[in-house]
């Protein structure tokens, strides 16, 4: 499992740098025509929009790998070990809860609804922009079961610990 989550946060890691590269070609785009050439490109504001959107739950995807979230662990830390590993636990568990609910069974409803809606200045309709909600829900689901066996198999302490000597990808 290991393995497939290293190919996964390649991944995630390489689709965050293409999105966010695309993210700042199209804002540079937008300035430019509107400083440089007195124009303003219309599909620029809603290409932008949506590709931060992607980005945004992508990347968030991408977080929940090292558990990077934000997190107030100054109680937990303060509970003894199994007080700890419940916690972690109870933690993963709303978190796949709210995950499977929210992202992936609400993204799924919300991309079928809009799927005919056509956006005004792009060739794609907000169906296919609202999967990417469903697809990181998927991702964030994969990754909290897999701290889950991690925290109950000891590899994982129950509370994320900031490791500022970290390896990046």
């Amino acid at each position: 499992m290991r393995a497939v989550r290293r190919v996964v946060d390649l991944v995630l890691a390489a689709l965050c740098i293409v999105v966010f590269t695309a993210l700042v070609l199209i804002v540079s785009w937008q300035v430019f025509t509107r400083e440089v050439l007195n124009f303003s490109a219309p599909w620029t504001e809603e290409a932008a929009r949506y590709t931060f959107v992607v980005l945004a739950l992508v990347a968030a995807a991408y977080v929940f790998s090292e558990r990077g979230h934000i997190a107030v662990e100054m109680l937990v830390e303060k509970l003894p070990a199994r007080g700890q590993l419940v916690m972690g636990l109870l933690i993963e568990a709303i978190v796949i809860f709210f995950t499977a609910f929210t992202f992936v069974w609400g993204g799924w409803r919300i991309a079928l609804n809009a799927w005919n809606q056509h956006l005004s200045t792009l060739p794609i309709t907000v169906g296919q922009v609202y999967l990417v909600m469903p697809v990181a829900g998927v991702l964030i689901l994969f990754y909290s079961v897999y701290h889950v066996i991690g925290i109950l198999s000891g590899a994982e302490s129950a509370t994320p610990e900031f490791d500022e000597n970290a390896e990046a990808i």
